[in-house]
């Protein structure tokens, strides 16, 4: 351990996505190839001495506790645990949540040592995994409200990537068997009130993780929205989701040093004569077994919605993945002018 190909596979994987910018320690850790990588691994972040490295990924990760900041962080996975190296600029970003982080190392501020937060999630306190739709993203649920992690890789070749490592590694776990199933009196199985609402797909793993998928039903769900969000106009029937796309809106920060922009996190949906902008809560749905309250606000938020008929062009920048695309829309303030001036024209 370990292989040449472990190893280069994980020497590829080490790369930050270019339009996220990371803390100068993050940066550092982005940098190691190789050799340098896994010893850096067991000699900073490894839990026990064999333990080994499978797998890395650089993601934005949103934490349960603090469902409005997402943070850059370098996933590993290992055979004993999930490791989420953080940027530090998260733990100063959120200081009311002081009690989710020990500041234990806050006189190493001023100097040249610089730190990360490693936030750890043990393999054995895995309960189970929501693949949010189109494979976006995926939310990982331990035991306790401080234990759950929404990865937003916004890249379905991620998500799959990482799914089929974990459940690899969690073949290797030696967990109890579930008890014997206890049989069901006549009242129980048939008193218990059906909601009618059917469940995701569910797989359960053989280290008894839930791996949850969206069902068919989420889309119906979301095509309803959508046509709620457009005033009715459009048949139900014949509204088609044709795109879901986790994207960034990129806001130009005029007055700065440099022009800089601020990307702000957005879900794109397209349908047939409209495109849509949501704000997404993409950790606290499913509600986990020990939520008390429903979530302060909705799963979809609308920010924006065009009509595809008054789209003018689009315009693509030359760079490579991530494109950037600017939407350029007819600015008409009145939508429906066009269609009542056709229908005073041309009929009764």
């Amino acid at each position: 351990y370990p292989s040449e190909f472990l190893m280069q596979k994980i020497t590829e994987d080490n790369q930050i996505p270019v339009h996220l910018h990371v803390s100068v320690s993050l940066q550092y850790v982005a940098g190691l190839k190789g050799n340098a990588l896994v010893e850096f691994f067991h000699g900073n972040i490894a839990e026990v001495e064999n333990e080994e490295l499978r797998h890395l990924m650089w993601s934005s990760v949103l934490f349960y506790k603090t469902p409005n900041v997402e943070v850059m962080a370098c996933v590993l996975l290992s055979t004993k645990a999930i490791y989420f190296l953080l940027d530090d600029s998260f733990i100063h970003a959120d200081e009311h949540q002081s009690d989710f982080w020990n500041k234990e190392n806050s006189d190493c501020e001023n100097s040249s040592f610089h730190l990360s937060c490693c936030f750890v999630l043990k393999l054995n306190d895995l309960q189970s995994v929501n693949v949010g739709l189109f494979d976006q993203y995926f939310r990982i649920t331990g035991h306790s409200a401080d234990h759950i992690v929404t990865c937003l890789t916004r890249d379905s070749y991620n998500t799959h990537t990482f799914i089929q490592q974990l459940m690899a590694v969690l073949s290797l776990l030696a967990r109890t068997p579930s008890p014997e199933p206890v049989d069901k009196d006549f009242y129980s199985e048939f008193g218990s009130k059906n909601t009618g609402k059917m469940e995701n797909y569910e797989l359960i793993h053989s280290s008894r993780v839930k791996f949850i998928y969206p069902n068919e039903e989420e889309m119906g769900d979301l095509a309803f929205l959508v046509a709620e969000k457009m005033d009715g106009l459009t048949n139900l029937q014949s509204l088609n989701i044709l795109l879901y796309v986790l994207v960034f809106q990129v806001n130009h920060v005029e007055g700065s040093a440099q022009n800089t922009s601020s990307l702000q996190p957005k879900t794109l949906i397209l349908t047939s004569s409209d495109l849509f902008l949501f704000d997404e809560d993409y950790i606290s749905y499913p509600l986990p077994e020990f939520a008390k309250e429903p979530p302060k606000r909705d799963k979809y938020q609308l920010v924006d919605g065009r009509r595809i008929r008054d789209l003018d062009r689009v315009l693509m920048g030359y760079q490579t993945y991530p494109q950037a695309l600017t939407f350029v829309f007819d600015d008409v303030q009145n939508q429906d002018l066009m269609q009542n001036l056709t229908l005073d024209h041309f009929g009764e």
